[in-house]
């Protein structure tokens, strides 16, 4: 093979390589772009919580004084989901938050005095539809990483990624406390 074929090899190799990542490019574009939609839907279920979550805690604070600790959390949780900045500290936030209405909830069902209480009971229902709602806001924003890294680590789009610092963008994982079974006790120490 003499210079001329093999230089003429290299720049059909690099026509054909620009060819391969502008087609990645356009692609990653479309994909980082519905993440990003996809976690502001997040976002919105979580402010829907947020904004929910008050007037939930001042009616049942009415009827359980005694499980202050847990209406304590739940404010410090909505506390930190508003301050936090990043995706990664708005999952941490949103996890802690998820945590600490599910211990809400389980006092809920062991508690019936509350369970009577027809504001309580309108309150908890549009507390488990909005959980339901950040979960299934939670599902598509993780289908949407999902297609989005893959495509970044597949070929010629690892090369395209490279190229122009496409990023990885993180699933929303279940906290690891998500896996114990919450517990109430009504015996004060």
């Amino acid at each position: 093979m003499n210079a001329y074929t093999r230089s003429l090899a290299l720049f059909v190799v690099a026509i054909a390589t620009v060819a391969l990542s502008g087609c990645s490019y356009n692609q990653f574009v479309s994909q980082e772009e519905a993440v990003k939609a996809q976690w502001a839907q997040v976002q919105n279920q979580l402010q829907r919580r947020s904004d929910l979550i008050p007037n939930l805690v001042e009616t049942v604070k009415g009827y359980a004084a005694h499980e202050e600790g847990v209406f304590k959390e739940i404010a410090e949780s909505r506390s930190k989901l508003a301050g936090a900045t990043t995706p990664a500290d708005q999952i941490a936030a949103a996890n802690q938050q998820s945590a600490a209405l599910s211990r809400l909830l389980v006092i809920v069902e062991n508690y019936p005095t509350l369970k009577a209480n027809e504001q309580f009971n309108r309150l908890t229902d549009e507390l488990s539809g909005t959980e339901n709602r950040i979960s299934v806001e939670r599902m598509r924003y993780n289908e949407r990483v999902q297609e989005y890294n893959t495509s970044r680590r597949q070929f010629p789009g690892v090369v395209t990624a490279k190229i122009f610092s496409f990023k990885d963008y993180p699933l929303f994982e279940a906290p690891p406390e998500a896996k114990q079974v919450p517990k109430v006790n009504f015996n004060k120490p």
